[in-house]
């Protein structure tokens, strides 16, 4: 239906956005989400017309709308300044640490680590969807129909199985119930770091075998972080941490670049 990936992740976004409000009672004040979109927009709009960007505004506009809607997903904070910070800072990102017209972090990633290190009163639940399979199911379907039209299912699949693999293995020697390890990896918020965050195709390394042996690089810090020093927002901080090596590897493992012109009609961006 669309050309564009970008727009289906918008519908599927903001569509989870409205679900969990609806089914899962989120307390989400609307002023909150509207600051997010308001912050990255314009930060949008300022820098790329600082920088003189090359790219057709309103396609920018799409990224930066994305960066919105996933911080609105997964960032819970009290104050507006704290999620204008985040918006600011995310897409800042993008303009600041970037290498051969790339940048090497996720920018909604960004902002969540960001607000969480500057700000007293940010922080993510991980446990907001619960732990019914139809909602698991839903993202997973969702997310196949973007990952299946940019090529990213290998970095899902990485990530997903080496995390799912340590769990298991780790459940298995300390002869703890099924349960509890289904339990962490039922975590919709997990899904949608792999399926949405994880994968941005702008940010993650080129090569097909780079991008596996980053993700199964995030993978391994973000169990040590969850498990062993019991940070609830490990896989954030281990995507932060492991994200520079980005650069590195498309150094050394040269491909071609992931860029949004093969999904443009008007070859405009």
């Amino acid at each position: 239906m669309f050309a564009d990936p970008r727009d289906y992740q918008i519908v599927f976004l903001a569509s989870f956005l409205g679900l969990g409000i609806m089914t899962r009672d989120w307390s989400i004040r609307p002023e909150l989400v509207f600051s997010l979109m308001l912050s990255c927009c314009l930060t949008q709009l300022v820098l790329g017309s600082l920088v003189k960007s090359t790219e057709n505004i309103w396609l920018t506009l799409k990224s930066a709308l994305i960066t919105s809607l996933g911080l609105s997903l997964l960032l819970r904070a009290d104050r507006v300044s704290t999620m204008i910070l985040a918006g600011c800072l995310a897409i800042a990102s993008k303009f600041i640490f970037t290498v051969d017209r790339k940048h090497w972090f996720n920018p909604a990633n960004f902002g969540i680590v960001a607000a969480l290190l500057l700000t007293p009163d940010a922080w993510v639940s991980p446990g907001q969807w619960g732990s019914d399979w139809w909602y698991l199911l839903l993202f997973i379907g969702m997310g196949g129909v973007v990952l299946q039209r940019v090529g990213r299912w290998d970095t899902s699949v990485a990530f997903l199985g080496s995390y799912a693999g340590l769990e298991i293995a780790r459940n298995i020697w300390l002869g703890l119930p099924p349960d509890v390890c289904i339990h962490k990896l039922m975590s919709g918020s997990l899904l949608l770091f792999a399926l949405f965050m994880i994968t941005d195709p702008r940010s993650i390394p080129n090569a097909r075998s780079t991008r596996i042996i980053w993700s199964i690089a995030i993978a391994i810090l973000a169990f040590i972080l969850r498990n062993y020093f019991y940070i609830n927002e490990a896989i954030f901080i281990a995507l932060f941490a492991i994200s520079p090596l980005t650069i590195a590897l498309d150094k050394f493992w040269t491909a071609p670049q992931f860029t949004w012109h093969s999904f443009d009609r008007t070859k405009t961006t």
